[in-house]
């Protein structure tokens, strides 16, 4: 098959290299000419996806896989197109802004041709793929929905870091706007994806087929704002364990140590491309949704939870040299996307402390770029407050932030131990 990948982003591109190391033919298409240049140099434009480098350098000479930044030589004449174009949510109205998605999509209904298949892998909100991009595709193109092209919701399903191990691992969920449609996106991924086996799926682990297009948008909007309201279940149960005393990761542990208790962890912040956003995204479309709204609100509240807790405890802050250990969203990843950091840094400069960023997957320059001053270790500090789980924070004592006189663990990484005699506290871990 001839694929055009509509994206090349940490999603897009990885997407692009499966199936062309699956033997099809495939060109991706990116506005960003850095990104188009990186991909023909055989160059992973951004670092920490594993194999990604190792695919490029073998399809990329090959002639397996090319990129471009022009729609006319990607979309005509392809027999599938995968959509993975970023859908961004308004920070004000918790509404969708389908701005770079709507351009995408009319960029290539402009240049579609009969015959192909259209799998958006972007997540969004019930209905989107009905009635929102079916009658912009037919009217841009001329073409009509289930005569001249097939379109399809197929969610991605995976985590930068791990994209090509999660594709092997988790059902591919495919949902058309009719049996037809849905029938030729499970033949197309079926001929792109291997799976593995999975004693633990009540079928067996492949291209499931959801019936339509709502249910498999539905289905991803459901998987992500689970752990979403999870992680505030987690978080008021931490908030109410500091204020009688009680360390919540015991009863945390305790409550799923038997099979009806999933509780996750609570912390500073929930980040990423994916948690933060994809309840906003279901809300936009059920605004009954009264627990997922609460949970939303308490978990962004949690940097602002976590700093009040520092300045009780440490004081007046105004004038206070606090570092900020983490810029990540999550540890081992070079991503800030909807970070905790960004509101962990405003509560601090809120309240007059002189505020410091360190992150090991970041240089100077990268975190002056955010506005942030750089924090190297061994420089002296009045406080600091650990955002991300970064590996290299597991070590922390407090010889690495010398004059230090709290330590404010948002995730619970660091060893008590080594901060015996060093005020240390964690979220929920009581008094």
């Amino acid at each position: 098959m001839r694929i055009a990948v509509v994206a090349l982003g940490k999603i897009g591109l990885p997407l692009a290299v499966q199936f062309a190391d699956a033997g099809h033919e495939v060109i991706g298409v990116d506005v960003n000419a850095a990104t188009v240049d990186s991909v023909n140099a055989a160059t992973e434009p951004f670092p920490g996806e594993a194999h990604l480098q190792e695919k490029l350098t073998e399809l990329v000479p090959a002639g397996r896989l090319r990129a471009t930044t022009d729609y006319a030589e990607a979309i005509p004449g392809a027999d599938a197109i995968v959509l993975v174009v970023p859908l961004f949510v308004d920070d004000a109205t918790w509404e969708p802004d389908f701005g770079w998605m709507d351009a995408a999509t009319r960029s290539l209904a402009e240049h579609l041709t009969p015959g192909t298949l259209i799998s958006y892998e972007t997540t969004l909100p019930v209905g989107t793929t009905r009635n929102r991009w079916k009658p912009l595709i037919e009217e841009v193109s001329g073409l009509t929905e289930g005569e001249d092209f097939h379109l399809v919701f197929s969610p991605e399903r995976v985590l930068t870091g791990r994209v090509f191990a999660d594709l092997k691992r988790y059902p591919k969920l495919v949902g058309g706007l009719s049996p037809e449609g849905t029938a030729r996106a499970i033949e197309f991924y079926e001929s792109v994806l291997t799976f593995d086996e999975r004693e633990d799926l009540p079928r067996q682990n492949g291209v499931w087929d959801m019936g339509n297009a709502e249910a498999a948008e539905m289905a991803k909007l459901a998987e992500t704002t689970y752990r979403d309201v999870n992680i505030g279940l987690a978080n008021q149960f931490a908030r109410y364990a500091d204020s009688v005393g009680i360390d919540v990761m015991t009863v945390i542990e305790a409550c799923n140590s038997q099979p009806y208790s999933h509780i996750h962890r609570p912390g500073i912040a929930v980040g990423g491309h994916c948690i933060p956003v994809y309840p906003r995204l279901y809300l936009s479309t059920d605004g009954d949704a009264t627990i997922v709204r609460t949970a939303r609100q308490l978990n962004a509240s949690m940097p602002a939870y976590v700093v009040t807790r520092l300045e009780s405890m440490l004081g007046d802050l105004s004038g206070r040299r606090v570092a900020v250990l983490g810029a990540s969203y999550r540890g081992g990843v070079k991503e800030t996307a909807f970070s905790g950091v960004f509101e962990t840094v405003k509560e601090l400069a809120d309240r007059g402390a002189e505020v410091l960023v360190h992150d090991p997957m970041y240089s100077d320059d990268e975190l002056a770029s955010f506005g942030w001053a750089p924090y190297h270790l061994g420089e002296a500090v009045d406080a600091a407050v650990v955002q991300a789980d970064h590996a290299e924070y597991k070590t922390l004592a407090p010889a690495d932030l010398p004059g230090i006189r709290i330590l404010a663990d948002g995730r619970g990484v660091t060893d008590p131990e080594a901060w015996a005699g060093t005020p240390r506290f964690t979220v929920g871990g009581g008094r």
